[in-house]
């Protein structure tokens, strides 16, 4: 489907001139640069690194990095557009370059010193692909039950533990990293640090064999006595538990983006396969039980989009936004999966097959209800802002 024929129904009013700017062009390099490469990547479970290097070169990749560090100089809102956009084609692409962003620079601008600044974000600018490493095995929704620990030195830090589930993790030279210094102070004893690969000590393990976004490399992190210069630590000592909150309340919006991505590539492709589709002597398109179905899906669609536009505004605006972040990460992930079901269900045994894209659209929805905070997490970020 050419960039033309989407069926974004998103009036051009929301958007600004060079918001609309941005979106047409990274959609023109998603249906030239990304698609071809989908099935590709899927079957081998891994990114192109030809692709990867292009992204950088579209300026994609640091998107809030101001111009004189070798960035683009733009707004949480353009991230959002970028993510939405490469996510209608493929979501592994899109989630390689949410991380990127709303993560691992917007931790660095906001808590990094001009020192880590300088040294970092041109290379995550230029070359380098970041990680955030939060989760391990006993504490996925429960975030801050880290037994990964950090002991202070003469030299440093020695970090040691195993992260799970960590995303960008065989790609990534540079993570952000949180440890427990000090167990007794509970969360505030977390701490964040900025670990590059090669570091003594810190090694790549296991490589996840997922369910979808299989492009998308997810990893586990192992820390034997990992050594870091006190000059690794993000924020102070004992903020992790700042960092890792602010942050996410941010990233969650950048699944919403990716989830909103998804589903209108699903719906596209739909709308076209109803149209081409005949059964009974008419296309499936011109059945008034199809037109109803596609038609709550545009509205779910869009009310997802706006759901996440609000959000990040707000977020750009400086106002208070943990609340619409949750709404919007929520429905947009339950969006996605209803909608990928449907494009499944239109397409008959077609949607079951890999010979369709849809196949792989429906596998990639379920993470959105999963990862960056769970659904029951989001319910009860919404009840505890309503409760006060």
């Amino acid at each position: 489907m050419t960039p033309a024929a989407s069926a974004t129904m998103t009036p051009l009013t929301v958007l600004s001139e060079d918001e609309v700017l941005l979106r047409q062009s990274v959609r023109e390099f998603a249906e030239g640069q990304v698609r071809p490469l989908v099935r590709e990547m899927d079957d081998a479970a891994k990114l192109s690194p030809r692709l990867i290097e292009e992204l950088f070169k579209l300026g994609v990749m640091s998107v809030e990095v101001p111009e004189v560090l070798g960035g683009a100089g733009g707004t949480f809102f353009h991230s959002v557009l970028v993510v939405e956009e490469l996510s209608r084609v493929d979501p592994s692409v899109g989630v390689m370059v949410d991380v990127q962003n709303t993560l691992v620079i917007n931790a660095l601008l906001r808590w990094g010193t001009p020192a880590q600044h300088q040294r970092i974000l041109p290379r995550l600018a230029s070359s380098t692909i970041g990680a955030y490493a939060l989760s391990e095995a006993g504490s996925g929704s429960d975030a801050f039950a880290l037994q990964t620990r950090a002991r202070q030195t003469d030299a440093g830090y020695v970090i040691t533990g195993r992260k799970l589930w960590i995303t960008n993790g065989n790609e990534a030279d540079v993570f952000i990293v949180f440890a427990t210094i000090n167990p007794q102070l509970g969360y505030k004893g977390i701490t964040a640090f900025i670990v590059e690969r090669g570091a003594p000590g810190f090694s790549l393990g296991k490589k996840e064999d997922k369910l979808g976004i299989r492009a998308s490399s997810t990893c586990e992190l192992i820390f034997e006595d990992c050594l870091v210069g006190a000059e690794s630590v993000l924020g102070d000592v004992g903020t992790g538990y700042k960092v890792a909150i602010e942050t996410l309340n941010e990233g969650r919006i950048g699944i919403g983006a990716q989830m909103v991505g998804l589903a209108q590539g699903a719906l596209d492709h739909t709308i076209r396969y109803t149209k081409e589709r005949k059964q009974f002597g008419a296309a499936i398109a011109d059945y008034q039980g199809v037109q109803f179905q596609l038609a709550r899906a545009a509205m779910e669609v869009e009310l997802a989009r706006l759901s996440v536009y609000n959000a990040a505004r707000l977020r750009d605006a400086g106002k208070p936004f943990l609340a619409e972040a949750a709404m919007c990460k929520l429905f947009a992930s339950e969006a996605a999966e209803r909608t990928a079901s449907l494009a499944v269900n239109l397409h008959g045994g077609n949607g079951f097959v890999r010979d369709y894209p849809v196949e792989k659209l429906y596998r990639d929805a379920k993470i959105g209800q999963i990862y960056e905070g769970t659904s029951n997490l989001q319910l009860q970020t919404i009840a505890k802002h309503l409760l006060g």
